[in-house]
């Protein structure tokens, strides 16, 4: 009987291997080199695979060798499988032989121990290296120079003498880095506009500035930095001035410490106008500021420059206008009324009522246009990371089902606290929320697709949950491979609902919105649980806004007042403290009644213009 017919007919089923087989042993001289030697046949029937381990088609090709008369396997047949008699011999070179020559060149070498330096901010260590470097005719590149600039720059817990030997240095690094014609950066120019401010030298620190917009290298917030502080040191309000107008035009927007350091020079100054243009400012981008910050604002009210400007008659139609344009709590009409203020601390009851003043700081409005604005670029957004016609089914399901007083993130509040799913967390929360709605509607429960069937959700109880939203138009399954913040946040901007999440909503995802809407929407709207046995609470927004409040009482009157929260322990108490119950929708622009919430504190500054006890109007700072 021939041997072929002695195999197994599984063994014949495996065409491709069979000719892979044959061609690669026309290549080989016989006898088989011992790897494949090492591999023995199996002839058992009840095998289905002719060996043990089936080897792939490609480990049979015979591999190139660099030289083929350096190969034992070579044969006529064999240069033919060669792409080149003569190949280059640095393609032998691997990757990681070349990462490796790369670490251990001067060049290499020298990055290393100047990081270590960077890190240990061990400034003279990094000189030496410089100089040995510089000796040595070592090329430096621009994160040598970078380092370098970086730590005569920033010398941390250094000595006068170290500081010194910094600044002298640093400038003379950086006239070398030009004469090695290396190109700077922005974080050279930072690097360099910081020494130019040690040495107390504001002017050259805004030419720094200046040069990298000239040469298209866009300045950074930290850029500013040293020109401005500098300026603001110096008590130069003018050229203080022109880097804050220099910032606007490049799109940089000024933080909190920038806007302080502006408010104190200006307050210092008693340049009253500018005052009220930057307490707007820090209204519009800080809202909650920092004790100090609050200090200055109190160092203002306090002064005789304060008592002595603004103006004793107005335009009431103007302020109301203003007020209604500004969505409530300022109306920008600048100072109103003359006369000294009483400063000093207090407190916001449960319901934002003052305990100074007795008169409560309003829920200042979002401008419904600005509202629209970003429904309309969250919905283009989420078009273009979700499959377009996913999301967009979802808008005309909403459409069709909304509006909804409430939207729950039901995958955060599902599984808060718990190892798997929770329908009955969730369940207690879809009656919370409803019972408080003013049209007792369920509110809008968002789901991913994986949540409704399998596992928790194939629970007889748990079913009829899931059918009875179904049936009241209540749930929606997100499709597989969407991400349901998208569903959720755009559901509840869209029908001005609040939100009922425990998601801060700082990832990727959010940071994309990349607007100031966003983070004062989530302050009105966003509704944060804790559960006991009891059942959940719901730490409802406050009634008030947190952010900085200046109207008047009464436009057709002589009492106006500000006052000035200061964010610390008043604000995590407000942000995740004491149960709040007993709150109506009225407080979220939803219904009518009162509210409760936890007490926070400010300053009150009131002024009584054309009255003698200065009695308390209320307007604010709050934080």
């Amino acid at each position: 009987m021939p041997l072929a017919a002695s195999f197994p007919p599984s063994l014949f089923r495996y065409a491709s291997f069979r000719s892979s087989l044959s061609k690669t042993l026309s290549l080989l001289p016989l006898p088989l080199p011992s790897r494949y030697a090492r591999r023995p046949f199996s002839l058992s029937y009840s095998s289905r695979r002719p060996f043990h381990k089936h080897p792939s088609r490609s480990s049979f090709r015979p591999r190139p060798m660099p030289n083929p008369s350096l190969s034992p396997l070579s044969t006529d047949a064999a240069p033919a499988l060669i792409p080149s008699p003569d190949p280059d011999p640095t393609a032998a070179v691997s990757t990681r032989s070349k990462k490796k020559a790369r670490r251990e060149s001067p060049e290499g070498l020298l990055r290393y121990h100047l990081d270590m330096c960077s890190k240990r901010s061990d400034l003279p260590e990094a000189l030496r290296l410089y100089d040995a470097a510089r000796a040595a005719s070592t090329s430096l590149s621009l994160h040598h120079y970078n380092v370098l600039l970086y730590l005569c720059s920033s010398p941390s817990d250094a000595t006068d003498d170290t500081r010194a030997l910094g600044l002298e240095r640093g400038f003379e690094i950086f006239r070398q880095m030009g004469a090695d014609a290396v190109s700077p950066n922005e974080a050279t120019f930072t690097s360099v506009a910081r020494l130019a401010a040690a040495k107390e030298d504001a002017d050259l620190a805004f030419d720094l500035v200046k040069q990298m917009s000239s040469v298209g290298i866009p300045p950074k917030l930290r850029s500013y930095g040293p020109a401005l502080f500098g300026f603001c040191k110096k008590g130069e309000v003018e050229k203080a001035h022109d880097v804050e107008a220099h910032m606007a035009a490049a799109g940089v927007v000024l933080e909190e410490p920038e806007l302080a350091a502006l408010l104190r020079l200006n307050v210092e100054k008693g340049r009253a106008d500018d005052v009220y243009r930057l307490l707007h400012r820090l209204r519009a981008i800080v809202r909650r500021v920092s004790e100090s910050t609050a200090a200055i604002a109190e160092e203002w009210f306090s002064s005789d420059a304060a008592a002595e400007v603004g103006v004793e008659e107005w335009d009431a139609g103007k302020v109301k206008e203003g007020v209604v344009k500004g969505g409530g709590g300022w109306h920008g009409q600048g100072w109103l009324g003359k006369g000294r203020w009483s400063v000093g601390r207090s407190e916001m009851d449960e319901n934002g009522v003052c305990r100074r003043c007795g008169e409560r700081l309003v829920c200042i409005d979002i401008d419904p246009q600005e509202t629209e604005d970003f429904v309309k670029s969250l919905a283009s957004l989420a078009s273009q990371r979700e499959v377009k016609t996913d999301f967009m089914g979802f808008q005309e399901w909403l459409n069709r089902h909304g509006p909804f007083d409430a939207v729950i993130d039901a995958a955060n509040v599902g599984l808060y606290k718990q190892h798997n799913f929770s329908f009955f967390q969730l369940n207690s929360v879809v009656k919370g929320m409803r019972q408080m709605s003013p049209s007792k509607k369920m509110p809008l429960i968002i789901l991913h697709c994986r949540r409704v069937k399998g596992g928790p959700a194939d629970n007889p109880n748990n079913k009829k949950l899931l059918e009875t939203w179904q049936k009241a138009g209540a749930l929606y399954a997100t499709p597989p491979g969407s991400n349901d913040d998208w569903y959720w946040l755009y559901a509840a901007v869209s029908c001005r609902s609040l939100l009922v999440t425990n998601d801060e909503m700082r990832d990727h995802l959010f940071e994309l919105l990349g607007t100031s809407f966003f983070p004062r929407w989530k302050e009105k709207h966003q509704v944060r649980l804790t559960f006991s046995r009891k059942g959940p609470s719901f730490h409802m927004p406050p009634p008030y806004s947190i952010v900085i409040q200046a109207p008047p009482l009464d436009v057709l009157g002589p009492e106006l007042a500000w006052a000035l929260g200061v964010l610390g322990e008043e604000r995590r108490r407000a942000e995740g403290g004491e149960e709040m119950r007993g709150r109506s929708w009225q407080d979220y622009g939803l219904g009518n009644g009162s509210a409760s919430a936890d007490n926070s504190s400010g300053y009150g500054f009131v002024n009584g213009s054309a009255s003698a006890d200065s009695r308390a109007g209320l307007g604010g700072i709050g934080f």
